[in-house]
């Protein structure tokens, strides 16, 4: 069954591999990013795969209220009906915490936390328009380091704080969506070979490619709605 689904930050890691791959299933796949250059490269490696059905790219900072305005138009002037949003945008400051000024503290939670909100609060009616036939689903990426008891590193505590939060908000979310039809869950990544990995662990080699964490987050998104709300669920390997 086609689905219409709405990724965010699309424009390189494990968010660019994942709208790939939706789109090569055949999926209607709204792809956000701020950087339009990279939604183009994104929209040329899908046209060179030959994927069934190309992904509309739609530039979008969503930490500018602006945007989150814009998408919300563009999205009801399309008539869409959201069946997945995978909240994938994030960012990391690696900085020792008393290095850590209150702009870092601001711009990792805009992002992480308050962009993630803003993509919901803006999407929340076009997904009760799906839900109303069968239940659609919210997939929050967070990390292994905001998970509580899992190991953490020296530098993250902006990062690894804010991905607690966003498993925090699924868990409340998932109540509070219950009677829309609407489910919401976590997913807590490991170590992924992205370069926003390789900019927190230089050296480090990750457990994981973005091909196959992709791969994970696809069929997990798209199968796992009935059967999971509320959930964080580790996906790694290893530590981190």
């Amino acid at each position: 069954m086609k689905k219409q689904i709405v990724v965010t930050g699309a424009g390189s890691g494990v968010g660019f591999e994942l709208v790939l791959q939706l789109a090569s299933m055949g999926h209607l796949v709204y792809a956000l990013s701020r950087s339009r250059a990279k939604l183009e490269q994104l929209h040329d490696a899908a046209a060179k795969r030959s994927v069934k059905e190309l992904p509309v790219i739609l530039p979008c900072d969503i930490t500018e209220a602006n945007d989150i305005i814009t998408l919300a138009e563009e999205m009801n002037r399309r008539e869409a009906r959201i069946d997945v949003l995978i909240n994938n945008a994030g960012l990391l400051v690696n900085k020792p915490f008393a290095q850590l000024t209150a702009e870092d503290w601001l711009a990792v939670y805009g992002t992480n936390v308050f962009g993630a909100v803003a993509v919901i609060r803006a999407l929340h009616p076009l997904m009760k328009r799906s839900a109303a036939e069968l239940h659609s689903h919210i997939v929050n990426i967070s990390s292994m380091g905001g998970v509580q008891g899992s190991a953490k590193f020296a530098g993250l505590s902006a990062y690894s704080s804010s991905k607690a939060a966003l498993c925090g908000l699924s868990e409340c979310l998932a109540e509070e969506f219950r009677e829309d039809g609407i489910r919401v869950n976590a997913l807590a990544l490991g170590s992924v070979q992205t370069e926003m990995f390789t900019k927190a662990f230089p050296g480090y080699e990750a457990a994981t490619t973005p091909q196959q964490m992709a791969a994970f987050i696809a069929e997990f998104a798209l199968r796992s709605g009935e059967l999971f709300n509320g959930k964080v669920l580790p996906v790694s390997s290893s530590t981190p």
